[in-house]
């Protein structure tokens, strides 16, 4: 089959009225799909004449979601956004309620009964297996008229995440201040903040954008200014999320209740690696108590710097301070080794030995904006195009506010044998940009984030499933990290940095010095950090937990005090609650990843596990490479992601590279992974 995407799609010729009529042309398609699988005799259904169909009902659902609905997140024009909004809604809604159809039901339940004597090939049997799971999930064997409060409940759902993340996206805050204020900073970030005029004197715009936000909270010396960026951050989107965010909790547990679960933790991880909120709760109490002696060691560190006790607006730059004055590293001096084109070529090469791709830039990008650049991804040796990204990579006003890879179209095998449809992804960012004076230089971190996200393109891009139900990364969503956090670690190797970075002025690639100062400096108040990751984790399995007496409760068995919950959690981060802030209001996580965000913790023991693998082989380690791309990434979710770790490594997985990637002894943690229990 030719590849349909070797023209790209023409996102900068896109029209509102497009933008309906495609997301209108693709609901019609699904219906007419929806009645084909109906209409087939029960005696005569396969594999081919229903599950074939009902995946491609989800690939024309994904593929207008990709070139209609993604410009929600990513158009810089207000029109489109909003129509693209609406018509997001729309998709997931109408997407959302295939799950209750009953003609599809009866069908699936069919084809199980018409297939029970025969054998099925291993994934049409998995992707029946999971479809019949996810009819259960949503209530069919309940009456009529509570499937329909069901299927509601969830629609309503969708309209409270899309609200959700809009307000996040278009949220704009920030601090004005003087050239004063800036001190700490280096002039490469003032020359790129906004400027405006106060009493004819000239501010300086520092917004809550990352690439100003971070540095500013990591360098910047008036605390009180610290302070005040810390608040609004903070509190972004308040005034509207919060009550979005506590609504959506309360439906949350509508839903899970109705359909028999004590609560949505029960309900969601009943599918997830870790089998049940229990498992998660025991692997993040181990996890902290582990911990807690590294944050408690850390903050004597900085107290110790600061001369006393300090607030949590000054952590990270108490930390950056230890790291300047006790290792010699400086964020910005490192910044200058890594200008983005730099990191680029050495992300590319460094992927492109691991998986045996190539990355070819194309000129005709059509994309949504003109910074966005577009590729194919060629294999190395035939040249034939297996799938194609787009990068997004600098801050702008209401785009999508965080690092993310987005499945634009699914890989999926065509009907009748004709070939393999060719994935097309984008990761989109919001790194540091150009100035007048200077590239655009990455922060170490982002560098580290830049890795990260480009392995969730590689996932994405290089699967070869049969079905779109479990194509890239369609896994467990308490995986889905780990093959991406295992690509972290290439970011850390001396034999990796040198070969692609270079001085922005100079070209010298970065010293051996530094990189062995950066690499004893790398646990600097890990402890402190992941104490907070253990607090999102926590606060948010709380927040979708069974209803809790005392505070979060409001007395009478309704919606929960998000702001009460995340005040009584607060203390694990070894921090005073910061009075007059709902963080929970930004934190986009709490939809897509709500009783979820423990995965990121949960999937890294896997991800620093199977690092040690090219480790014990030795970089490049191109053999083990190619065990990754056909034991990992290729495989997508056709098998449960702790199997596929399993295989890779030829053993269980171990916590003990990712307790030492913590600056932590090894040792067993808590009973995750063990004698055929969960694992993490």
């Amino acid at each position: 089959m030719p590849d349909d995407h070797a023209v790209p799609f023409t996102y900068d010729a896109v029209a509102a009225e497009d933008i309906q009529g495609g997301v209108d042309g693709a609901i019609a398609r699904a219906e007419s799909l929806v009645a084909e699988i109906a209409a087939v005799p029960d005696a005569r259904r396969d594999a081919g004449n229903t599950l074939a169909p009902m995946d491609e009902i989800s690939d024309v659902l994904m593929q207008a979601g990709g070139r209609f609905g993604f410009l929600s997140q990513v158009s810089p024009d207000p029109e489109l956004r909003t129509t693209a909004h609406a018509s997001e809604e729309k998709l997931d809604t109408f997407a959302t309620g295939l799950g209750f159809r009953e003609e599809l039901d009866a069908a699936l339940r069919a084809l199980q009964a018409s297939t029970a004597d025969r054998a099925m090939e291993p994934e049409a049997a998995r992707f029946l297996d999971f479809e019949l799971r996810d009819f259960r999930r949503n209530g069919m064997a309940l009456e009529a008229s509570q499937r329909r409060t069901l299927q509601e409940l969830k629609e309503r759902l969708v309209r409270l995440g899309i609200a959700f993340r809009r307000n996040i996206d278009e949220y704009e805050d920030a601090i004005v201040v003087p050239r004063s204020g800036l001190e700490g900073l280096p002039d490469s970030y003032v020359e790129g903040l906004r400027t405006e005029e106060v009493e004819g004197e000239r501010r300086y715009r520092v917004s809550l954008d990352y690439p100003e936000l971070v540095p500013f909270l990591e360098n910047a010396r008036d605390g009180s200014l610290r302070e005040a960026l810390f608040r609004k951050n903070h509190n972004k989107a308040a005034e509207a999320n919060v009550a979005l965010l506590e609504e959506a909790i309360g439906v949350r547990d509508a839903i899970a209740t109705r359909l028999g679960y004590p609560s949505w933790a029960d309900y969601v991880t009943e599918i997830r690696v870790a089998r049940s909120p229990a498992m998660v709760e025991d692997f993040l109490s181990d996890l902290e108590a582990r911990v807690r002696p590294k944050a408690e060691a850390d903050m004597a560190l900085l107290r110790e710097l600061n001369g006393g006790d300090f607030a949590i607006w000054d952590w990270r730059y108490l930390t950056q301070r230890l790291l300047r004055e006790r290792y010699q590293v400086d964020a910005f001096a490192v910044a200058e080794y890594f200008p983005l084109e730099a990191v680029l070529e050495g992300l590319f090469h460094v992927y492109e030995g691991l998986t045996g791709v190539r990355f070819v830039a194309r000129t005709d990008a059509h994309a949504w904006h003109p910074e966005v650049r577009f590729f194919d991804i060629a294999e190395g040796a035939s040249g034939e195009v297996v799938g194609h990204f787009y990068m997004d990579l600098h801050p702008r006003p209401d785009k999508f506010g965080h690092a993310a890879a987005f499945s634009l179209q699914g890989g999926r095998a065509v009907a009748e044998g004709s070939g393999y449809q060719a994935p097309v992804s984008a990761i989109v960012a919001n790194f540091t940009k150009p100035t007048e004076t200077t590239p655009s230089l990455l922060q170490h971190s982002e560098v580290v984030t830049l890795f990260h996200e480009f392995g969730h393109i590689l996932h994405q891009t290089l699967t070869r499933a049969g079905y779109l139900r479990f194509s890239g990364t369609s896994v467990e969503r308490d995986f889905v990290e780990a093959p991406s956090q295992m690509l972290e670690h290439w970011c850390w190797q001396p034999e990796v940095l040198r070969g692609f970075t270079r001085h922005y002025r100079t070209g010298d690639p970065i010293p051996e010095d530094l990189v062995q100062r950066m690499i004893a400096a790398k646990n600097v108040s890990s402890g402190i950090a992941t104490l907070r990751q253990i607090y999102f984790s926590r606060l948010d399995m709380a927040y979708h937990g069974p209803q809790r007496s005392g505070a979060g409760a409001d007395g009478g068995g309704g919606s929960k005090d998000t702001d009460a919950i995340a005040r009584e959690l607060h203390p694990i981060t070894g921090f005073p609650f910061p009075e007059g802030t709902h963080f929970q209001a930004g934190f986009g996580h709490l939809f897509g990843y709500d009783a979820g965000y423990y995965g990121y913790l949960w999937s890294k023991v896997s991800g620093d596990d199977m690092f040690t693998r090219f480790e014990e082989a030795g970089l490049p380690a191109a053999a083990v490479g190619r065990a990754y791309r056909e034991g990992i990434l290729e495989r997508g979710g056709t098998v449960d992601g702790e199997e596929l770790v399993r295989e890779f490594l030829g053993r269980e997985v171990s916590p003990g590279a990712f307790l030492r990637d913590l600056g932590l002894p090894d040792g067993v943690l808590s009973d995750v992974g063990q004698d055929g229990g969960a694992k993490a």
